[in-house]
């Protein structure tokens, strides 16, 4: 008797084995869908494997870092996930300290500035002038961005040349003033950053202080002082010089009238102000230049200053 299965028996157990295979397949996909997590324990990753996932708690996420990293490495850049972005600044301008003045008398005018450039606690130069005779008896001071001042030093001397080429004629104080306040002006938008000052002569003979903000506006004083110790200079100045809470002898309320100093009387002032500046001021010292215009023309004097 030969047993053969009919084709219902064969149609049977294939169906049997089809929903095996399918109950297998299903619990496969469920493990290692559903219970990674599960499943990475009972089949832990191979220790040769390129990259490993770690997820911060700080954020949703996930960064990704090879295998052989350390601890620190991870907690340095959760560390940082967590610190936000890193942001970086960049500044055009510096202040590279020294002081300036100028002082106007009834037949002459000096300007006077110290030698000292720094950044921040750094001495760049101990001798660095900011005090510039630009030709026709005028003198100019640019102090505060070194880079500005230079640039607008240049350009004011350049100006002036060709004034005289078009007009065959020097340059009046006033005008050179107007001529710096269009510079300074046209610059608005991204402006020197500097404080200006123009020594000379008025169509009098008389001495001529102009000073300017870094955007152009500008007028005529009888002394002023700019730069880092412009604070401490400028009100020994209003009472030296503009002769501000002075009064006359025995008097308490009859103010000292207003009168024009001498060039000694000025020069001896000069230096004592950036004297008592220097023991104030890191930004100020190494030396002393001033400039003094006269109707005979431009001289320069130079006087040492602390150097520490």
């Amino acid at each position: 008797m030969v047993l053969k299965s009919s084709f219902a028996e064969t149609f049977i157990y294939f169906s049997y084995f089809t929903i095996l295979y399918c109950i297998l397949l299903y619990f496969i996909v469920f493990f290692f869908h559903g219970k990674i997590c599960w499943c990475s324990q009972l089949f832990p990753f191979p220790r040769h494997s390129t990259f490993i996932p770690i997820t911060t708690t700080t954020t949703t996420t996930s960064i990704t870092l090879p295998s052989h990293t350390t601890t620190h490495t991870m907690i340095a850049a959760q560390s940082q996930s967590a610190a936000g972005p890193i942001q970086h600044q960049f500044n055009p301008y510096d202040d590279n300290g020294g002081t300036i003045l100028g002082i106007a008398g009834e037949d002459f005018a000096v300007l006077a500035g110290d030698t000292r450039h720094t950044t921040g606690y750094s001495i760049n130069s101990r001798y660095e002038p900011k005090v510039f005779d630009v030709g026709d008896n005028i003198v100019v001071s640019a102090n505060g961005f070194a880079a500005d001042g230079n640039a607008l030093v240049r350009r004011i001397q350049t100006n002036i040349e060709w004034y005289h080429h078009a007009h065959n004629k020097p340059l009046k104080t006033s005008s050179c003033a107007r001529l710096i306040q269009n510079l300074l002006y046209g610059k608005r938008f991204f402006p020197y950053y500097v404080h200006t000052i123009i020594a000379g002569l008025d169509e009098e003979g008389r001495g001529a202080v102009y000073s300017f903000d870094p955007v152009g506006s500008y007028e005529r004083e009888q002394c002023r002082a700019g730069g880092a110790a412009a604070s401490l200079i400028m009100p020994f100045l209003d009472n030296q010089v503009n002769f501000k809470n002075q009064y006359e002898p025995g008097t308490n309320s009859i103010p000292k009238a207003r009168t024009f100093l001498t060039l000694d009387e000025v020069l001896k002032l000069v230096k004592d102000a950036f004297s008592s500046a220097t023991e104030r001021h890191i930004h100020v010292g190494d030396g002393l230049e001033i400039l003094i215009v006269t109707k005979e023309g431009v001289r320069k004097e130079y006087f040492p200053l602390k150097r520490d």
